[in-house]
């Protein structure tokens, strides 16, 4: 069986698909994986990577159509920072939209049996209903998509329709990567375990050992947020130095230079394996990606979530709901928030019973199996 993946350009929505990818690959199907401009990293994954509508950027894209369509949507999602997600999503269907004719063609050449694609790419479900094969939307964490799925087709409804499709069509499946405790009330689809994909490459040996005392991994992605002047990372930093722990900082390429000397406990170490990682640590603090907190809760430890846009918010509230970690602004950083994140044990008891939940959802394997196998009937 040849399966088509599709997902917005950016690590967040591909690297998520990575493992199911894998598992069907592993069990003999023919995988590929397709996506805009921005979207090569997946291909270190060792994935073919077919890209789509060379040359239009996303960003751009969402910025034109806020500016000539809905600019009502994009005030909303510049005030919210794109956490308005019932405003971000049309805009994103735009994009969807204007890159349909490319994804249709692609898929018409490659010739898929089975489409999996991110909820923001449902450009994909267009390109599987006219090949009148199965899509499966596969969704990212703690968002609750049918309300937003519903959003960006009825946006894209013209683009349906100049396809031929008169009729919104509906993902054949969904595949879920929330531990059921926090999915809310809103349970659907295919539940799948958060298997972590964070790039290829070993710890350094400084971290790969055991930790002489606890450890806290900390990234808040690779542009750190200013509040009030001091960046979340800054804040972090400066509360960090007056607590007995060692704070390892996975900041991928971000410029530290103008931090200026950092307090002995905290080392940077720029980008490392985040899941490897937790596994040494008794602590996480991120931004809020949902890959990153499902990884923490994977790993079993409690973690604080400073979110500062997009679908962060949701990440941070679930986590905080569910008891397994801590949520908190800028303003709100602190040496006794960080000495809590440590101390707290409700929170590391909450921590590993998530964990646990997590080890008994289906694995990638068995959801592959389940996906490919309703696709062949």
């Amino acid at each position: 069986m040849r399966v088509l993946f599709a997902g917005a350009p950016g690590i967040g929505h591909l690297f998520p698909l990575v493992p199911l990818a894998r598992a069907m690959r592993a069990l003999g199907h023919e995988v590929a994986v397709a996506s805009m401009d921005g979207g090569e990293p997946v291909a270190g994954s060792g994935l073919p990577y077919l890209p789509v509508a060379p040359g239009v950027d996303w960003r751009k894209e969402i910025r034109e159509a806020g500016r000539t369509r809905r600019p009502d949507l994009m005030r909303r999602v510049v005030e919210s920072n794109s956490a308005d997600r019932e405003a971000f999503v049309p805009l994103a269907a735009h994009v969807n939209s204007a890159v349909a004719d490319a994804m249709v063609e692609l898929a018409a050449r490659w010739r898929p049996d089975l489409v999996v694609y991110d909820y923001q790419f449902p450009v994909a479900l267009l390109a599987a209903t006219r090949l009148g094969v199965p899509a499966v939307q596969h969704d990212l964490g703690f968002v609750r998509t049918p309300k937003l799925r519903a959003l960006m087709l009825a946006e894209m409804a013209d683009t349906f329709a100049r396809h031929g499709i008169d009729q919104l069509p509906e993902p054949a499946d969904t595949v879920d990567l929330a531990p059921p405790s926090m999915a809310g009330s809103e349970r659907y689809g295919c539940s799948m375990r958060p298997v972590a994909y964070n790039g290829e490459g070993a710890l350094p040996d400084r971290l790969a050992g055991p930790a002489d005392g606890p450890r806290v991994a900390v990234t808040l992605g690779t542009v750190a947020p200013k509040t009030d002047g001091l960046t979340r990372l800054e804040r972090v930093i400066a509360a960090a130095a007056e607590v007995d722990a060692e704070f390892v900082l996975a900041t991928g390429e971000l410029d530290l230079g103008e931090l200026g000397t950092l307090p002995d406990n905290v080392r940077p170490y720029g980008w490392v394996p985040w899941r490897a990682l937790l596994g040494t640590c008794a602590a996480a603090i991120h931004h809020g990606g949902s890959s990153t907190a499902l990884s923490a809760l994977d790993a079993g430890i409690p973690q604080l979530v400073l979110p500062d846009g997009s679908d962060r918010f949701i990440t941070a509230d679930a986590v905080r709901e569910r008891g397994a970690g801590l949520g908190a602004g800028a303003g709100e950083i602190g040496p006794e928030l960080l000495d809590r994140l440590l101390t707290d044990g409700a929170l590391s008891r909450a921590a590993r019973e998530v964990a646990a939940e997590i080890a008994a959802m289906p694995s990638p394997t068995a959801v592959a199996e389940r996906l490919t196998g309703a696709a062949a009937r």
